[in-house]
């Protein structure tokens, strides 16, 4: 199975020890195509030695070979925003986590999106139960 994993890289990187650990969980799955989402040395300026067409290009052309997609958001992004609508549109089945903290809210363009599955977790327990649970159930009717 070709999984893909979604995280902030320019919204912010506070979470990348977490992206890491939930690509680790993921792999007992398939193979997940962005593994670089979770590497440490990935800065908010993403990967910035890469031509922006070339990110773009890249990034949809794995997003279109993925059975599944697992979307963190948590942290708002732009980038990862779009990759969730362009996957909507192609009738990918797609996991959102989402941590609650703080004053923050999840954005009502995906709490209120029919074709997502969001789950509220508030630690990577909670966000590996919830992928084993999708997992599970990837390929059925939600």
């Amino acid at each position: 199975m070709n999984i893909y994993f979604a995280g902030s890289i320019c919204g912010g990187r506070d979470d990348s020890d977490l992206y890491r650990r939930i690509i680790d969980h993921l792999t007992r799955y398939g193979q997940v195509l962005t593994e670089h989402i979770g590497d440490p040395s990935v800065s908010e300026e993403g990967e910035h030695h890469l031509d922006d067409g070339f990110i773009y290009d890249r990034d949809l052309e794995l997003l279109h070979t993925a059975d599944v997609i697992i979307a963190e958001v948590s942290i708002p992004s732009l980038g990862v925003g779009y990759e969730i609508a362009t996957a909507v549109q192609w009738y990918k089945q797609i996991l959102c986590l989402y941590r609650p903290e703080g004053h923050k809210r999840l954005s009502a363009m995906i709490a209120g999106c029919p074709d997502l599955t969001i789950v509220e977790y508030g630690s990577f327990e909670g966000a590996a139960d919830a992928i084993d649970s999708f997992m599970k159930n990837e390929g059925t009717d939600r």
